[in-house]
């Protein structure tokens, strides 16, 4: 990609308001750090909007400067490389468990339905507390909150407010009987006087909903973009050593998050060749800047080798998203049991074998058929 006016171009969004969209990787970077570009402002009632399934503005992604510090600050302790290593036997167990039905039911299987969907909900269920027999329900009003198209704002507002209900039940439970999971640390830090209820509230649904959509997105799209580079996949089986780094590439080329969150200018920013004005919204296309050819040689192919610099897909700067080694692990593993379980796994004949979801705020698959 050359960089100049294509890299900050205006684009009208579904909600028909413009604003800047940035595609060249160094530019999205600085937008993603430069403090002049408010998440706040871009929650506000007349800001630029994309589209009716943003966060609510006491979410900490809707958050700047010291609120959003201490809020990240009392949920990161569990997000850490170590403390998420430490999930792996539970990943590991609950990605056997889908395998061994995925094997019963062969040896054809749509892998969303019986994989991908199902695992980050049992996983984030498991990490915060949420009663497996709860799974179904939550997953029901998860989907329609990201849905952008197939629901209208009235039924958002119904299951957001039956969402609402679940989890302040959900606390009362905890509050009653404490278990060692992440809702009952809130908790605690609620009860010592660092958190109010309606921030425990968002950020219990905020972990819950940020780390579902977008890893059943993401382990789709890895194992879409694997079983289409015949070659990087006869490596990957010869060297499992070089799993890590396909998955990083897969993550770069294939990311569930197409586009960062808007933020609004609050002075006068250069960027590019234009100058945003405050007020004006800017979006980072995270899927071009990936793809940039002046930060990646030969940015449209797979490369098992590994790459100097870093994908955007988890974002940059403070709001970089803290579910990034969760959702790493999640891929690894599945791609690791997967491609031991079913050493000649391949994606299935036919055209509807893989079917894109319509209308979601992220990149994702509504089918994946694979046999083996």
């Amino acid at each position: 990609m050359a960089h100049g006016t294509q890299d900050v171009a205006p684009v009208i969004t579904p909600t028909g308001d413009t604003m800047w969209l940035v595609r060249s990787y160094p530019l999205g970077r600085s937008v993603l750090s430069d403090k002049r570009f408010s998440r706040a402002h871009a929650v506000t009632a007349h800001a630029p909007k994309l589209n009716d399934a943003q966060p609510v503005p006491n979410s900490m992604m809707s958050m700047d400067g010291a609120e959003h510090t201490r809020l990240r600050r009392i949920v990161a302790g569990a997000f850490t490389t170590g403390r998420v290593s430490e999930m792996a036997p539970t990943v590991g167990r609950l990605v056997d468990q889908q395998l061994d039905a995925l094997a019963a039911a062969g040896p054809e299987a749509d892998l969303i339905e019986q994989l991908a969907a199902p695992l980050p909900l049992a996983v984030l269920c498991s990490l915060l507390g949420v009663p497996p027999e709860d799974a179904s329900r939550f997953r029901g009003w998860v989907e329609v909150l990201f849905d952008i198209s197939a629901s209208t704002p009235g039924e958002k507002s119904r299951r957001r407010l039956e969402l609402v209900d679940y989890m302040e039940e959900l606390i009362e439970r905890k509050r009653q009987q404490p278990q060692d999971d992440l809702l009952t640390a809130l908790i605690e830090t609620h009860d010592r006087g660092a958190l109010t209820m309606g921030e425990l509230l968002t950020l219990g649904l905020t972990l819950l909903m940020a780390g579902y959509e977008t890893t059943v997105g993401q382990i789709g799209l890895t194992v879409l973009s694997l079983l289409s580079a015949p070659g990087t996949l006869a490596d990957v089986r010869r060297n499992p050593q070089a799993l890590a780094s396909t998955v990083e590439e897969t993550l770069r080329l294939n990311p569930a998050t197409p586009l960062s969150f808007p933020r609004v200018a609050v002075e006068p920013v250069p960027l590019g060749d234009v100058t945003v004005q405050p007020g004006e919204g800017v979006m980072v296309s995270l899927l071009h800047g990936n793809r940039d050819g002046t930060v990646f040689a030969e940015p449209e192919s797979l490369s098992a080798d590994g790459r100097d610099a870093v994908h955007l897909t988890f974002g940059h700067g403070v709001h970089r998203c803290l579910g990034a080694p969760l959702a790493r692990l999640q891929v690894q593993i599945v791609l690791e049991r997967l491609l031991g379980r079913f050493p000649a796994l391949q994606l299935a004949t036919g055209r509807d074998a893989v079917v894109w979801k319509d209308g979601l705020v992220t990149r994702g698959l509504s089918r994946l058929l694979v046999e083996w």
